[in-house]
């Protein structure tokens, strides 16, 4: 069965079309928005980067392709093609379906996000990773020539936890991982037993990863936060949640494996929610590397 359900529309985007994706035995589609550059593509294919969260980063996305694409000489960033999975919905996230699909197995369950709605469950990451691999993949292909050899996945938040998860995983779908403010913390740190076993194995020669933080996603919060009526929990579920010392510590760690070139970066003035565009922009500039330095 063709798991292309629907015919590619225009996106409302530049060069951008949208569909909805439902493999054999889904209870429910996926949206793929899908950029893919005007003009001839490379002979190897384009570059492609893959991003959760499609729905609340398409639109940041395709406009940082376009503008720093155009002028390599200056951001190093060539055109490609970009592949943002989401959901059938106009809001910026799924949050109930995207607590499944992005966090690590074995998962858990959860009161409903509101009154008489569903149970939130969790520990759905491997059947969406094979999914993206498989099925999201062969999609694009169908659009867009992609060059295999230069594929990355990128996610924010507990897109971040996911990236890392599909890169302890061995998946070979990707080269190069990039992960915004992960959620390492996540029930009880799960995601640090994959590490400890990609660890002890090493990585494929060459593939990449790429870690970032917020300035305020530790012990600090942001200036304008402070004095409210919510500033004590804000800063004890900073507390708790430990975005910035878990992910430099992580990073830490992983440029020591074997065949894997690991960076960490600490953007300046930015919270959680502000580090999207930031972190946008840095994954586009990972996956589209015009010049390896």
């Amino acid at each position: 069965m063709d798991p292309l359900q629907t015919t590619p529309r225009p996106a409302g985007l530049p060069d951008t079309v949208v569909l909805d994706l439902a493999p054999e035995g889904a209870s429910e589609p996926w949206r793929l928005f899908v950029y893919v550059p005007p003009g001839p593509a490379p002979a190897a294919g384009w570059p492609l980067l893959a991003i959760t969260d499609g729905n609340a980063m398409i639109a940041t996305a395709v406009d940082t392709v376009r503008v720093q694409g155009a002028y390599p000489d200056s951001t190093n960033v060539e055109p490609g093609v970009v592949v943002a999975v989401g959901y059938p919905t106009d809001a910026a996230y799924d949050s109930l379906r995207r607590s499944l699909d992005l966090s690590p197995p074995p998962g858990r369950t959860y009161p409903p996000f509101t009154e008489n709605g569903p149970q939130v469950r969790t520990g759905g990451a491997d059947p969406f990773l094979r999914f993206v691999e498989t099925d999201v993949l062969a999609a694009v292909g169908r659009l867009a020539p992609v060059d295999a050899a230069r594929r990355t996945l990128f996610g924010h938040s507990f897109g971040g936890l996911f990236a890392l998860y599909a890169l302890f995983s061995g998946s070979d779908a990707f080269s190069r991982f990039v992960a915004a403010s992960p959620t390492i913390y996540w029930e009880d740190g799960v995601l640090l037993d994959a590490e400890e076993r990609f660890r002890a194995r090493g990585a494929r020669p060459g593939t990449l990863v790429h870690l970032s933080a917020g300035q305020y996603e530790g012990d600090a919060l942001a200036p304008f936060q402070y004095g409210r009526e919510d500033t004590d929990k804000r800063r004890a579920a900073a507390r708790s949640v430990r975005t910035l010392d878990l992910t430099q510590a992580m990073a830490a760690r992983l440029a020591r494996v074997p065949g894997l070139q690991a960076t960490c970066e600490i953007y300046p003035g930015e919270t959680h929610m502000t580090m999207l565009p930031v972190s946008v922009s840095r994954a586009v500039r990972v996956a589209f590397e015009a010049r390896r330095a």
